[in-house]
C-alpha cells in the first residue's frame, strides 16, 4: 500500500481485530500492537516497508507518554510508603542492571550492547501494572502502594539515563569537557526558563485555557510538544522535553484533569510506536535471538521478583507483601523499548539488540499479565518456599500512612453543591469538592474543611484519581441525566463499593435515574425536596393558632372597635 491514509486504515483495522483478541486472552495490548506490527511488517503481509508513514504518530505518542510520566510524578506516594519504595526501587533497578549486565556478557554481547542490555531488563511498566492491579481491585493495598512508589522511582531512572544519553551520546568534536559545559548551560537555561514560565506565564495560561475542556486538551498537548521539541533542539531528546513539560504542570489543580483526559490519547498514538516496532524486527536474526531471550526472560520473570522479595524481607515486610509487590516488576516496561530505541537511534546498538529486547518484552509482558492475574493462588502454593524471605518477626505494620482521608466526595459547586458541601463540612465531615469552573477553588478554600480538585464528571477515567479507599459517599450535584449515568459507572468500575448519590432537577429524569441506574444508590431531587420541606412549613404556619392569620384577625377586631 503506498497512500499513507490507506495504509493507516488497514493498520488501525487489523489492530482492532487482533486487540480483541488480546483482550479475549486478558492480555495486554502492548503484545498485540507489536504482534500487528509483525503482521503488517516486511516479514509478513509486507504492507508497511518503510515505517516513516507512523513514525510521526509514535514520536508524538512517546512525547505525550513522557509528559503524562512528568505530569503525574506525585512525590507524596513515594513518601506515604516510607523508605521501602526508594530502597526497593533503587535497589532492583541496581541489582537488575549489574546481574543483566553479568548475563548479557556471558551470552557473548560486547560492553556496550550488555549495558543497553541490562539497563532494560530494569524497568517495569507502570500502565500495565496499574491497570491490572485497578481491575482486581488491589491499587490501594499494602503491596499495590508499595509497588507504585517504587515504580515511580524506576520512572525517575529511566528519564534521567535519557537524559544522560541524549546529552553525550551524540558524535561531536568537542572535548568531554566541552560537551558537559554546553550540556549543563543548556539544562541550566531550560530549567530557569521553565520556572519562570511556573511561577508567572502556566497559572495565567491554564486559567483561561480551562474555560473549555477541549481547549485545555489541545493546549496541554501544544505544550508537551512544544517543549519536546524545544528539548531537541537544545540538544537532549524530544522525550526529556516532554517530561519536563509534565513536570511543569504538576503542581497544578488541572493536573488530574488533563492527565485523565490525555490518557485515552497516549494510548492511540501509542499504538503506532509499538506497531513501527515490530514491523522493524528482524526475522532473519531473530532465531538466534530466541535462547539469549528465553535466558534473559527467565532472568526478569524470576530474578526481578527474588530481588523485590529479598529487599523487603531485609526491611522487615510479610513474605506474602514482598512477594505479590514484586511479581509488579516480572515484565519489561515500554520506556525498555523507547530506551532502546533511543540507543539505536544514537547508534550504540544495531537492530539486533532492539529486536532481542522486544522480544523478552513479548515474552515477560505476556507471562506476568497471568502472574499478577493469579497472584494469589500462586502465593498459596509458593508460600511455604518463601520462608526465607521474611524475618522471624517482621517489624512493618500492615498499612502504610496514606493520604489524608476524605469522607465525601461531591462533584459540582453550583448553588446546591455548594450548600451541599459546606453543611456536611460544618457537621464535622472532611469533603473533596470536584468542579470543572476554575473559579470555585477560590471559593472553596475559603471554607473550612473543603478541599478542592479540577475535574468533569464525564470522564470516565478521572475518578482513578479520587481518594476512593476512604470516602463513603459520592454525590454528584450535576443534574444531567448522562453525566450522572457516566460517573456512576466510572466509581463502580474503578472499585468504589461506597454509596453513590445522583441529582435529578425533574419527575422524568428522577424515575430514569432510578430505573436504568443501578449503580446509583440514592437519587437526590432537591427542587422535590425543597417543594416538600417549604409546603409542610407554610402547612404548619396556616395551622398556627398564633400565624399571620390570626395576627391579621386580631388587628381587625381592634381596628372596629
Amino acid at each position: 500500500m503506498s497512500d499513507p491514509f490507506y495504509l493507516t486504515a488497514a493498520v488501525l483495522a487489523v489492530a482492532a481485530v487482533v486487540g480483541l483478541l488480546a483482550n479475549r486472552l486478558r492480555q495486554p495490548l502492548i503484545v498485540a500492537f507489536i504482534a500487528v506490527g509483525i503482521l503488517v511488517g516486511p516479514s509478513v503481509l509486507g504492507w508497511v516497508q518503510d515505517a516513516e508513514p507512523l513514525e510521526l504518530f509514535a514520536e508524538i505518542g512517546i512525547a505525550v507518554l513522557l509528559f503524562l510520566v512528568g505530569l503525574k510524578l506525585d512525590l507524596r506516594l513515594v513518601r506515604a510508603t516510607g523508605s521501602v519504595a526508594l530502597v526497593t526501587g533503587l535497589g532492583q533497578v541496581a541489582f537488575t542492571s549489574i546481574v543483566g549486565f553479568g548475563l548479557a556478557m556471558l551470552l557473548g554481547m560486547d560492553a556496550t550492547t550488555a549495558l543497553y542490555v541490562g539497563i532494560a531488563l530494569t524497568f517495569s511498566s507502570t500502565i500495565i501494572v496499574v491497570k491490572l492491579l485497578s481491575d482486581k481491585r488491589e491499587i490501594d493495598e499494602l503491596h499495590g502502594r508499595i509497588a507504585l512508589g517504587f515504580l515511580i522511582v524506576q520512572d525517575i531512572v529511566v528519564v534521567l539515563v535519557m537524559i544522560v544519553l541524549s546529552s553525550f551520546g551524540g558524535d561531536s568534536d568537542r572535548s568531554l569537557a566541552a560537551d558537559l559545559g554546553i550540556t549543563l548551560a543548556s539544562g541550566l537555561g531550560f530549567v530557569v526558563g521553565l520556572a519562570i514560565a511556573m511561577r508567572w506565564v502556566l497559572p495565567w495560561v491554564l486559567h483561561r485555557l480551562a474555560a473549555s475542556q477541549e481547549l485545555l486538551l489541545v493546549g496541554a498537548v501544544a505544550w508537551a510538544v512544544s517543549l519536546a521539541a524545544l528539548g531537541d533542539l537544545l540538544g537532549f531528546s524530544t522525550e526529556v522535553g516532554a517530561f519536563l513539560a509534565g513536570f511543569a504542570l504538576a503542581s497544578t489543580s488541572f493536573r488530574d484533569a488533563i492527565s485523565s483526559s490525555l490518557t485515552p490519547l497516549r494510548d492511540f498514538l501509542l499504538l503506532f510506536f509499538f506497531i513501527e516496532l515490530g514491523s522493524q524486527l528482524d526475522f532473519s536474526t531473530i532465531g538466534s535471538q530466541v535462547p539469549a531471550a528465553l535466558v534473559l526472560s527467565a532472568f526478569v520473570l524470576i530474578g526481578n521478583p527474588v530481588i523485590v522479595l529479598i529487599i523487603m524481607g531485609v526491611m522487615g515486610y510479610r513474605r506474602r507483601v514482598g512477594f505479590l509487590a514484586g511479581l509488579t516488576v516480572a515484565q519489561i516496561s515500554e520506556f525498555s523499548l523507547i530506551f532502546v530505541a533511543l540507543g539505536l537511534t544514537l547508534g550504540h546498538i544495531g537492530n539486533e539488540t532492539v529486536g532481542l529486547v522486544t522480544l523478552v518484552g513479548l515474552v515477560t509482558i505476556g507471562l506476568s499479565t497471568y502472574m499478577i492475574l493469579y497472584s494469589h493462588p500462586l502465593y498459596d502454593r509458593l508460600a511455604p518456599y518463601l520462608r526465607i524471605f521474611e524475618r522471624a518477626k517482621p517489624s512493618q505494620g500492615d498499612e502504610p500512612e496514606g493520604d489524608e482521608p476524605v469522607d465525601v466526595v461531591v462533584y459540582g459547586y453550583g448553588r446546591y453543591g455548594r450548600n451541599l458541601a459546606w453543611r456536611l463540612a460544618d457537621g464535622g465531615h472532611r469533603v473533596l469538592v470536584v468542579d470543572w469552573d476554575p473559579q470555585a477553588a477560590a471559593e472553596v478554600t475559603e471554607h473550612a474543611g473543603l478541599d478542592v480538585v479540577f475535574g468533569d464528571a464525564e470522564d470516565n477515567t478521572y475518578p482513578s484519581n479520587l481518594p476512593l479507599s476512604t470516602a463513603r459517599v459520592v454525590v454528584s450535584t450535576v443534574a444531567r441525566v448522562e453525566s450522572n449515568r457516566i460517573l456512576a459507572k466510572a466509581l463502580r468500575r474503578w472499585g468504589f463499593d461506597g454509596t453513590v448519590a445522583v441529582t435529578a432537577h425533574t419527575t422524568t429524569d428522577a424515575e430514569a435515574l432510578d430505573r436504568d441506574l443501578p449503580e446509583a444508590d440514592l437519587v437526590l431531587r432537591p427542587f422535590h425536596d425543597a417543594s416538600e420541606v417549604a409546603t409542610a412549613e407554610l402547612i404548619a404556619l396556616l395551622h398556627e393558632p398564633g400565624g399571620h392569620a390570626a395576627h391579621q384577625r386580631d388587628a381587625e377586631e381592634a381596628g372596629s372597635a
